[in-house]
């Protein structure tokens, strides 16, 4: 852990530093726009004798969305939060007997942090510095069985695993969307869970040779990949009347990635486990392309925000991921996907500009 809080304390030093430069007009020729929007989610749904059948629910998922941009002649400091915990109460049984919500499981989890420098050179064009971290606040799990019956495996956690992507990119940037192209990036992957690394579940971080699945102190639990990123955002307030869109897709390609996948010979490793009807002999034969478009990562996220008033709004959020290090649920090379629908209390109304 001393490792995670001396990289945050150079990340941060090196944010202060930057814009301690010019600081004694920063504040009186730049201006903060600043949004912050608490909320929480809440569903039910409720089925006793009904024809058409269905399963009692309580859904309740606290958020937080923030951006804070700060604009100056020279530079924008641009940074987001995006947080989210949540948990749904299930009959899964329709069962009269016993409790009626008698199963709990996580709805979602989420912690992504970004904070972005740009300088602006020519037409849009410019220079920029980002980090992002991504992890969650809990454990996650893999549930089988219901009510009394179910159980639960631990299948990832705190920092277990967790992302920290630094990247130098040429950037184009608007008022509203922003692409930045980066070909020397370094992302790096945490995983402070001994249990899963011992399991061979290690979302990527690889072993050194002298690894030994009973001794924690032979194990590896970070891994810095160096490749190329290339990230498109957008946000837009009221886009349409009262509709709000946040927009967001990830790119990252680890040049070590062809020698870490061993194309030759996945079948012998464990971190590859294929559906039924899937070919390990099949996916070696890929061309060059389709082998470095199956090694990319990609994270994709889309959220549609509709208020009907300062304090409630219809929502939409959609979350794709693909990533080939993450086999914890038993199905590598496969999407992750993350929807919800639902209806939104907020606690606090937008901040308004500031200077």
């Amino acid at each position: 852990m001393k490792r995670i809080f001396t990289l945050c304390a150079t990340l941060l030093t090196l944010a202060t530093t930057v814009m301690a430069q010019d600081e004694t007009n920063a504040l009186s020729r730049g201006s903060w726009t600043t949004s912050s929007t608490p909320a929480i989610k809440a569903s039910e749904f409720f089925f006793n004798n009904w024809a058409t059948s269905g399963n009692s629910q309580i859904d309740l998922t606290g958020t937080f969305f923030g951006n804070y941009k700060f604009t100056h002649p020279k530079f924008v400091w641009d940074n987001i939060a995006d947080l989210a915990y949540g948990y749904a109460w299930q009959d899964l049984d329709n069962s009269a007997e016993g409790k009626l919500f008698e199963t709990r499981r996580k709805s979602n989890d989420k912690i992504d942090l970004t904070s972005s420098i740009s300088w602006n050179a020519y037409k849009g064009w410019g220079a920029s510095f980002t980090a992002n971290l991504k992890t969650q606040f809990g454990a996650g799990y893999e549930y089988s069985g219901i009510g009394e019956s179910q159980t639960e495996t631990v299948v990832s956690n705190f920092f277990a695993p967790a992302y920290l992507t630094t990247a130098l990119s040429f950037e184009l940037k608007k008022s509203d969307w922003s692409v930045s192209l980066s070909f020397l990036t370094g992302k790096t992957t945490f995983v402070y869970n001994d249990d899963f690394i011992a399991e061979g579940r290690n979302f990527g971080v690889l072993q050194n040779k002298d690894f030994n699945a009973d001794d924690p102190s032979t194990f590896t639990h970070a891994y810095f990949a160096l490749g190329s990123y290339i990230k498109g955002q957008y946000l837009k307030k009221d886009i349409l009347p009262n509709l709000d869109l946040y927009a967001r897709a990830e790119l990252f390609y680890d040049y070590k990635k062809p020698q870490n996948m061993a194309w030759g010979n996945m079948a012998a490793d464990s971190r590859y486990t294929l559906r039924e009807g899937e070919s390990f002999e099949e996916m070696s034969n890929y061309n060059w392309l389709k082998k470095r478009a199956f090694e990319t990562d990609l994270d994709f996220e889309l959220k549609l925000d509709y208020r009907f008033a300062s304090f409630i709004s219809a929502n939409l959020a959609l979350n794709l991921k693909w990533d080939t290090d993450f086999s914890g649920m038993g199905k590598w090379g496969h999407w992750q996907v993350y929807q919800m629908a639902g209806v939104q209390f907020y606690l606090n109304m937008k901040t308004p500009k500031s200077k």
